[in-house]
């Protein structure tokens, strides 16, 4: 890959090692040999890979540092979920537990983890059930999984005890910020997307249940 991506992810993410590029351009090729028998993410979204979905997903790390404990829920195809244990590998500590249902998926998250020599721990089931399994985390991320109030309400276990939510929305996210509002009570920073003009990432905390 060229010498304009590595510069491109630096720009994104911040220092980045040269170990640590190789390490994404591995993943890049380990993905594309799997999305071509498995649908991990949508074809229309394939051809701009490195933007679309690695700098997408790279970008968190400047929002907060990749270390402690995350937890990414509906990781499909490792995004940002892998991402993220890829830049954070170097770190002492890091560790990101991938929730992801899809038995296909989950096996891809298996072996790039695993071949990678990645800090994550996967989770083949539904969110509902690996709460108590994963305890508690410092950060909690998601990307194109469900609607804002729905994500919370996954969520609740860990917002409401401390962690803080980093989530990927697009262009209806001030509907769903609304229609959250309702149900929820949150502190809420949007940073725009660093990739896509037209999305944001909510960085929420504090999270209670609308009284």
């Amino acid at each position: 890959m060229s010498a304009e991506a590595f510069e491109a992810l630096v720009k994104i993410a911040g220092p980045v090692s040269r170990e640590t590029f190789s390490r994404l351009q591995r993943f890049v090729a380990l993905f594309q040999r799997w999305n071509a028998v498995t649908n991990l993410v949508a074809a229309s979204t394939v051809e701009d890979l490195w933007a679309r979905h690695i700098l997408d997903s790279a970008q968190l790390a400047k929002l907060r540092p990749l270390s402690g404990r995350w937890v990414d829920l509906g990781s499909g195809g490792g995004f940002p979920g892998l991402v993220l244990a890829i830049l954070g590998r170097e770190t002492p500590g890091f560790r990101i537990d991938l929730v992801e249902s899809n038995r296909k998926k989950a096996g891809f998250l298996q072996t790039a983890s695993g071949e990678l020599g990645l800090p994550a721990a996967i989770h083949g089931r539904r969110i509902e059930q690996v709460h108590e399994k994963i305890g508690q985390v410092d950060v909690v991320t998601s990307r194109a999984l469900a609607p804002l109030s729905h994500l919370l309400a996954l969520s609740e276990p860990w917002l409401t005890k401390g962690a803080t939510a980093l989530f990927h929305k697009g262009r209806e996210y001030r509907r769903e910020i609304e229609e959250s509002s309702h149900l929820w009570h949150y502190h809420l920073i949007e940073h725009p997307s660093a990739v896509e003009s037209q999305s944001v990432i909510l960085e929420i905390s504090r999270l209670d249940r609308a009284r």
